[in-house]
C-alpha cells in the first residue's frame, strides 16, 4: 500500500497554475519542511483539482500543514539533456496542523478564538467534511 502522512510547515508560497484537458483543472506545488529529530527534509507535494483549488485560497508560506497522499515518482529530461529523477507526494488531503495563535509565532494572523477564519460559504470546498 502506498500511503504517507506528514506534517510540516510550508517552506514557500503555494505554486497553483490550471491544466487538465479542458485548462480548467488547478495544480498546485509546494514544498513543507517536515523535522525528524535533528534532521529536516524538504518534501514537495502536489494536490489536484478541488484541493488544489482549497490550496490556493488558504495554504499560505510558514503555515503548519498535515499532508496525506501517495509517493510518486518520475523523471523528465531538462533543457540541458540531462535526466531528472524527482519523487513527490500527490495529496489526497490536506489539513490545518496549528491554531490561529500557534500560528501568529510563525507569521500568520490571529484572531481570540483560536481558530483560523473559514469564509461563509466555503465549508461545502474543504477536503475534510
Amino acid at each position: 500500500m502506498n500511503h504517507c502522512e506528514l506534517t510540516g510547515r510550508l517552506t514557500r508560497e503555494p505554486e497553483v497554475r490550471y491544466g487538465g484537458q479542458d485548462n480548467h483543472t488547478a495544480i498546485a506545488r509546494m514544498s513543507i519542511a517536515v523535522q525528524d529529530n535533528k534532521d529536516t527534509d524538504f518534501i514537495n507535494v502536489k494536490a489536484l483539482g478541488k484541493l488544489g483549488e482549497w490550496t490556493e485560497k488558504y495554504l499560505h508560506k510558514s503555515m503548519k500543514i498535515e499532508a496525506g497522499g501517495k509517493i510518486k515518482t518520475g523523471s523528465y529530461t531538462n533543457k540541458q539533456g540531462n535526466k531528472v529523477y524527482y519523487t513527490e507526494v500527490l495529496a489526497s488531503e490536506l489539513h490545518f496542523a496549528e491554531t490561529k495563535a500557534e500560528a501568529a509565532a510563525h507569521g500568520q494572523t490571529a484572531d481570540t478564538d483560536g481558530f483560523m477564519d473559514i469564509p461563509d460559504g466555503e465549508q461545502e470546498e474543504l477536503p475534510f467534511n
